[in-house]
């Protein structure tokens, strides 16, 4: 909003910053971080008494995990909030990939609201039946995958670390695109099961992205780097911006012990952004290895379904595998930044594929 006003009165003086992404993005990063922390006292307080019992702990799980009965959830419509008034204040709103990105966004989080609200009503940890909200999932995905490679034309997929091997799928494209989303939207769900384990890996991704989808969007850095020039994508370094600030004030809260869960509504929410994200920087692959703890904790839920279906064994002593090093002895915090460190450093090897090809 602010640009388009900036823009329209011919940026003159001082309002000439609001040209520059670079500003916009700090300007997005505390935006959205100011306003989780004003209103988050006051929104936990509201979801204790709207919740009662809080988010219904599995039985099965880690014995440690019951001291966090009463621990309100939906904490997600904080991040929510904070995030979409900080791109509706900053970002360029005549930008198509904005309406993309944030359709998945709050698509994805109205998904996991309603399986947070049924899981609180029923105090049960199932939810909304798996194939309701994959279906939904898959709509809302196919329709912003469609917005965004229309708006380009562009139905390549780019292969990391080979500049020169990029097929061109077809609409097939759109497909593996809302795959994508849709996966890495779960991927982050299952990680969310610790306090702050999901929010700062997020938060990395998003600083890794917000690095790539700035130099996809500019065409001399896009050349000289050898990745797929995308007009406009540079703007959603804004948006990655609005995710730093909104993940971090909800890290404030959600730091251990936790006064509020993020909730499906705020893990599928996020997880869909960066997905949608990746999709318009044709960076998804590159996406599998930035966001890897993500990957990695959805595939230890897969192999474990898997093998015991069929063998009746488990592989994991739990699943996801964050479960796993509890049940070995790992204290809680132990996990949270061990899987923090494997995260940052994956982020890393995801941005050196910019320049190894």
């Amino acid at each position: 909003m602010l640009y388009l006003i900036a823009s329209y009165l011919g940026f003159p003086g001082v309002l000439n910053l609001f040209r520059y992404i670079t500003f916009r993005s700090g300007g997005a990063v505390t935006t959205a971080l100011l306003i989780g922390l004003i209103i988050g006292p006051r929104f936990i307080g509201w979801l204790r008494v709207r919740q009662g019992k809080g988010q219904p702990i599995r039985h099965d799980g880690p014995q440690s995990h019951l001291a966090k009965r009463g621990t309100p959830t939906m904490g997600g419509l904080m991040i929510l909030t904070s995030l979409v008034l900080s791109v509706l204040l900053w970002m360029n709103l005549a930008n198509p990939y904005v309406w993309a990105c944030l359709f998945v966004t709050l698509g994805f989080g109205m998904i996991g609201f309603l399986d947070d609200y049924d899981k609180v009503r029923k105090q049960k940890t199932a939810g909304v039946s798996g194939r309701v909200r994959l279906l939904g999932e898959f709509a809302i995905a196919a329709l912003a995958s469609w917005i965004i490679v229309h708006t380009q034309d562009n139905f390549q997929l780019y292969v990391p670390f080979l500049s020169s091997l990029h097929p061109d799928l077809g609409y097939f494209y759109i497909v593996f695109a809302a795959f994508v989303i849709v996966a890495f939207g779960n991927a982050v769900n299952l990680t969310d099961g610790l306090d702050g384990l999901a929010t700062m890996p997020v938060i990395i991704a998003s600083v890794a992205f917000m690095t790539i989808v700035y130099l996809a969007g500019n065409a001399k850095f896009a050349v000289y780097l050898g990745i797929p020039h995308v007009p406009g994508a540079g703007d959603l370094a804004i948006f990655c911006g609005a995710m730093v600030g909104a993940g971090l004030a909800f890290l404030w809260f959600n730091a251990p012990p936790a006064a509020v869960f993020m909730g499906d509504t705020g893990s599928l929410a996020l997880g869909g952004a960066l997905g949608a994200i990746a999709v318009t920087a044709h960076h998804e692959l590159v996406l599998g290895i930035i966001g890897g703890l993500f990957v990695v904790e959805a595939m230890s839920v897969i192999i474990q379904v898997f093998f015991y279906k069929r063998t009746g064994k488990r592989v994991f002593k739990m699943a996801p595998i964050h479960h796993h090093f509890e049940q070995l002895g790992w204290s809680e915090p132990t996990v949270v930044i061990r899987f923090w460190i494997i995260a940052f450093v994956l982020a890393l090897a995801g941005l050196a594929t910019l320049k190894l090809r």
